[in-house]
């Protein structure tokens, strides 16, 4: 009986141990049913190709760009970008993902909001 429950034990240890390791997986899954979900949205013509909004942005806001997400806001879907200027400011845009208008932009040294 006590091997028995030192195998349990054994295996319940390493089980733990093991399921941080499988949790970035699940992420990635995730991250790629949202990649699809763009794709299908641009083939079917609802949104434009990120390349172009990312020019508009680095054109409207030289700097780097850190992050894009494809999100829904209000019943309209939208990319919501961050950049890092030149001289180190977060800028957050927001950007029409359809028509490519930008609905806001927000940072240090910006207007509240355009």
């Amino acid at each position: 009986m006590t091997m028995r429950y030192a195998s349990l034990s054994l295996l319940f240890l390493s089980c733990l141990l093991l399921a941080p390791a499988a949790m970035p997986v699940a992420a990635d899954d995730g991250d790629l049913a949202d990649h699809d979900r763009a794709r299908a949205a641009l083939r079917r013509g609802e949104v434009m190709p990120l390349r172009d909004i990312i020019a508009k942005a680095e054109e409207a806001f030289p700097g780097r760009l850190l992050e894009v997400e494809l999100d829904e806001e209000d019943g309209r879907i939208v990319y919501e970008m961050e950049m890092l200027s030149p001289d180190g400011r977060l800028i957050k845009l927001v950007y029409d993902a359809r028509t490519g208008t930008l609905l806001s932009a927000k940072g240090a040294g910006l207007e509240k909001s355009r």
